[in-house]
């Protein structure tokens, strides 16, 4: 078992320079782009102390995070989910956040590490006014790391490669997954009817004007 840091390094090679020196205390041009391009992230959080982590999804159209100017802070608005409020919770506990970005079709990440702050004001909220939804806060972040991450893991696991992708029906509906783990506490609902429904919430948030 590994139980210290001169045990651990003992197994691995010193990261190389440029591993190292690509680390920036802000967004340049290319990270902002890498921002301004992406659908989808996926944000981590911690919570009180000794609490477990947590990793959520977030998405929307291209550019739904925002990105300042000098590229030292985002804005991720929050959309309509389960108001288990995870993430949200934690960063009231505790501010550290962690954000990877990805964008479809493309092997590179972007890897951005800050502090965040829950802002209602309408100052914020507004900013989001003319997107699907008009968020009830927006989680302002700090950037104090940013680095893009290399494709290797993406290559290895060919996400975006049509051909490996399985069949929805490999797993069973999320409906009959929730129904087993809850013992049959929620009502019956197929795939369709499921989505149809996720649909229907979509449509119900704001759209642009």
């Amino acid at each position: 078992m590994i139980e210290t840091l001169d045990q651990l390094r003992a197994l691995y090679a010193a990261p190389g320079e440029r591993a190292v020196r690509k680390q920036m205390a802000a967004l340049d041009a290319h990270g902002r782009r890498f921002v301004a391009l992406s659908p989808f992230c996926v944000i981590a959080s911690g919570g009180r102390g000794g609490d477990l982590l947590d990793a959520s999804p977030r998405g929307g159209a291209p550019g739904f995070v925002k990105c300042s100017d000098d590229g030292a802070s985002l804005l991720l608005p929050d959309s309509g989910g389960n108001n288990r409020l995870d993430t949200l919770e934690n960063l009231l506990a505790d501010p550290r956040v962690a954000l990877l970005f990805m964008i479809p079709g493309m092997d590179e990440t972007l890897r951005v590490n800050g502090t965040a702050r829950l802002r209602d004001e309408p100052a914020f909220c507004d900013r989001f006014a003319q997107e699907r939804q008009r968020p009830k806060l927006v989680v302002e972040i700090a950037v104090r790391e940013a680095y893009l991450h290399c494709a290797k893991a993406f290559m290895r696991s060919q996400l975006w490669q049509p051909q490996t992708w399985i069949p929805r029906d490999a797993m069973p509906t999320m409906n009959q997954m929730i129904r087993d783990q809850t013992g049959g506490a929620t009502a019956a609902e197929t795939q369709e009817q499921m989505l149809a429904r996720y649909r229907e919430q979509l449509r119900g948030e704001q759209s642009p004007s």
